[in-house]
């Protein structure tokens, strides 16, 4: 009964989505075309409720590939997790100003679904008091963090296009992504990296930083916000001040970073200050202890000198400063649940992302402001910013999504090519022993192809090894697929030793080799044995450092299959390698010498 009731209502409203486009925003114009001036949205606010006003300041997950009818199974995490059933029912309890998107939660299924969940959130922020549109957001970055996959565009991820070192390329990926994400209904994406990763060691960031160099990673981070910001998605740069020399991950930690000041200014400054003179929409913070940009080691989503002494005064800054979720462990050590979100606000934050229990958080606002500890005027200067994006972004004029849109943007042949284009152009050759490469189909016809495969970023055809595999096969080699895995054991090596007696060439997919792991004894092994091997850096380009008994080398910066398979071109020779190191690579014996500079790149 229930559901019948639900699916009815969703009839009705999809029936009206049309006219509801035209009364948008309590205090607006019904004619309005162009965006709503400061005074317009300042009268909203003036009319929202205290409890209107606290829930625009959070950004919230919720399970569900609907929001009115989802699965049983995902109407029992909300329960469980947030007091709700629905994503219908969070906006109404708590009237969020925004929701974040995950496939792990089965928000995006499928593009046509991802649309109606898109629609379906926006009505049921039509039917709050003040009937204001959400933000709709997700981490697209591209690479290895990807939360839309397949049928949509898949593009290289930060570093691969650092290797690639074009800004056309940068700021098209953006261009073509922001519009795949504006026609599902998301209109907020957490991209790009602006983190420089001068850390061989990092490991949350990585292959998802455009490089080591600072200038290098500014000029690309402006591409590619003026990228998705012309297709109409807010960008967001992160994570602020520099999450690029970390060998703690924030997620289960609370990283500190020993920059000195003029360190920070040389390193991790420039990025973001390309990022707001490209005119960036958010920037997200870090939950990261810089002691010598806030001496009382408060992590920087917390930190006033940070946020506000720095971001918003030096720097100019005065877009939406956008929390990292707040469920990480980074944020969570040094003060409670109830806490964080005050003293976010009180640092210079606008938006609260994914708090690990809403209601804590939640009310915890509402007690601050009812105490006094928050101002409502404080409120007000954040929830402005707010309003201004959604403004920016066209959402109070028309904030819904149509599946004839969906067709014409979402995985078109156009953009699929684009990005075959863009990772042919990132494929880096670092070692290319006896001219190997390009293998050809004459001599190497028959080859191995062993390696890890690592879960896949996002939707995909299949593990690295079946990608790497069929993209042989596509190009007229006879591929026999053998995954090893990320740790082999003896068992497992010796099986791949036996089958690589039998072919021309091996190819190896490595995943962040260290010395004396498993995955080097394998390729170890199997060199041994002769035949010519082919590694190919599935993340990290720094692997090669441990690989000296590999012919050839290739680095792909990622294992989605856009950057697989064009790192197969590169191997047998349908295009040329024309990628440059973004990172320098250190040698394994001596890691204070270099063995590969940053720009370093063999071709053909």
């Amino acid at each position: 009964m229930h559901h019948r009731h639900l699916s009815r209502r969703t009839l009705l409203a999809a029936t009206t989505a049309g006219t509801a486009a035209v009364t948008l925003g309590a205090a607006l114009p019904a004619q309005a075309t162009a965006p709503p001036t400061d005074r317009a949205l300042k009268k909203i606010i003036s009319g929202m409720s205290l409890e209107e006003k606290v829930g625009q300041l959070f950004v919230m997950r919720v399970y569900g590939h609907s929001a009115d009818a989802p699965d049983q199974a995902d109407i029992d995490a909300n329960l469980k997790e947030i007091g709700v059933r629905t994503a219908d029912e969070l906006i109404d309890r708590y009237k969020l100003g925004g929701i974040i998107y995950f496939q792990w939660a089965h928000n995006v299924r499928d593009p046509h679904q991802t649309a109606d969940l898109s629609n379906g959130i926006q009505r049921a922020g039509q039917r709050q008091p003040s009937r204001i549109p959400l933000l709709i957001a997700t981490d697209q970055e591209h690479g290895i963090v990807c939360r839309v996959g397949r049928p949509a565009t898949l593009f290289p991820g930060a570093m691969a296009l650092g290797a690639g070192g074009s800004r056309t390329d940068a700021r098209r990926a953006g261009q073509l992504a922001g519009t795949e994400l504006r026609a599902l209904g998301i209109v907020q994406d957490y991209a790009p990296d602006a983190d420089v990763n001068v850390n061989p060691a990092n490991p949350v960031i990585g292959v998802r930083s455009f490089g080591a160099d600072p200038d290098a990673v500014a000029a690309l981070v402006a591409a590619q916000v003026k990228g998705y910001q012309s297709a109409r998605v807010a960008s967001t740069a992160k994570h602020f001040p520099g999450h690029g020399d970390t060998a703690t991950d924030s997620h289960t930690g609370l990283p500190v970073i020993t920059h000195t000041r003029e360190q920070w200014e040389a390193l991790d400054k420039p990025s973001f200050r390309a990022a707001i003179a490209a005119g960036i929409d958010s920037i997200m913070t870090a939950h990261i202890v810089v002691p010598a940009l806030d001496p009382a080691e408060d992590p920087a989503t917390l930190s006033r000198p940070i946020l506000t002494g720095i971001l918003r005064e030096q720097l100019g800054y005065d877009g939406v400063v956008i929390t990292d979720s707040l469920g990480m462990e980074g944020v969570r050590t040094k003060y409670g649940d109830a806490r964080v979100p005050v003293l976010a606000l009180q640092a210079g934050v606008d938006q609260l992302l994914n708090p690990p229990t809403l209601d804590v958080s939640w009310n915890a606002v509402l007690t601050a402001v009812r105490s006094g500890e928050l101002t409502e005027a404080r409120l007000d200067a954040s929830i402005l910013r707010i309003l201004r994006l959604k403004a920016k972004l066209g959402l109070f004029k028309d904030p819904y999504v149509s599946h004839r849109g969906v067709d014409r943007a979402v995985g078109t042949a156009a953009h699929l090519a684009a990005a075959d284009r863009i990772a042919e152009r990132t494929t880096t050759l670092l070692v290319n022993k006896g001219r190997l490469l390009p293998l050809s189909r004459r001599t190497h016809r028959d080859v191995l192809v062993l390696g890890a495969d690592p879960a896949s970023p996002s939707l995909s055809d299949g593990p690295p090894t079946t990608v790497i595999g069929a993209a042989l096969t596509e190009r007229g080699f006879r591929a026999t697929v053998l995954a090893t895995g990320t740790a082999p054991g003896q068992a497992v090596i010796d099986r791949a030793v036996a089958a690589a007696a039998d072919v021309d060439a091996v190819v190896i997919g490595t995943y962040n080799v260290t010395a004396g792991s498993a995955q080097q004894k394998l390729v170890n092994a199997v060199a041994a044995t002769g035949v010519p091997v082919v590694t190919l850096s599935l993340r990290n380009p720094y692997d090669v450092a441990q690989l000296s008994a590999a012919t050839a080398h290739v680095a792909a910066y990622s294992w989605i299959d856009v950057e697989l398979r064009a790192a197969v071109r590169v191997l047998t020779g349908a295009v040329k390698p024309r990628g440059r190191l973004p990172v320098p690579v250190q040698r394994a014996d001596d890691p204070t010498r270099v063995l590969y500079p940053i720009g370093y790149g063999l071709t053909y």
